[in-house]
């Protein structure tokens, strides 16, 4: 079986945010598999997805801290300034962290770690809400 499907997720304020559910929520198709792959591509160059603690919020504190320190805002060297200030630091931890993740399916659930979910990293200011292109392939019987 092969499924693709565009997921809208709800505007999220700056930082980093457990997005899991909210993207499970609307792939119900999931629990067909056996076995399978999830394939997340987020349509965004300001934004980020990666799998990290989905346990301690403060995890996810401390990313933001981190990030807006190793791409830090106002830098006198920017050249892309006229989106605003939270910019093209936000294209730079986009690049860092990344777009896409893929995750293993087995008896139609994601196969994540036991404190691993999926993160969205809203790194605008106003962001607004966010696309993800689902591909999911996989088999509801296996041999």
């Amino acid at each position: 079986m092969w499924l693709q499907k565009q997921v809208q997720l709800a505007s999220k304020t700056r930082g980093f945010h457990i997005v899991t559910d909210e993207i499970l929520n609307q792939i119900p198709e999931l629990n067909q598999l056996k076995v399978g792959l999830m394939h997340v591509f987020l349509q965004h160059t300001s934004a980020s997805i990666t799998i990290n603690e989905n346990a301690d919020p403060s995890v996810r504190q401390d990313f933001e801290s981190y990030f807006n320190r190793v791409a830090a805002e106002n830098e006198p060297y920017y050249i892309h300034t006229y989106e605003g200030s939270d910019d093209m630091p936000a294209h730079l931890k986009s690049s860092l962290l990344g777009c896409q993740v893929t995750i293993p399916i087995k008896n139609g659930q994601l196969e994540l770690g036991t404190w691993q979910g999926i993160y969205l990293g809203e790194h605008r200011n106003h962001g607004g809400r966010r696309r993800l292109l689902v591909t999911i392939n996989g088999e509801s019987d296996v041999l």
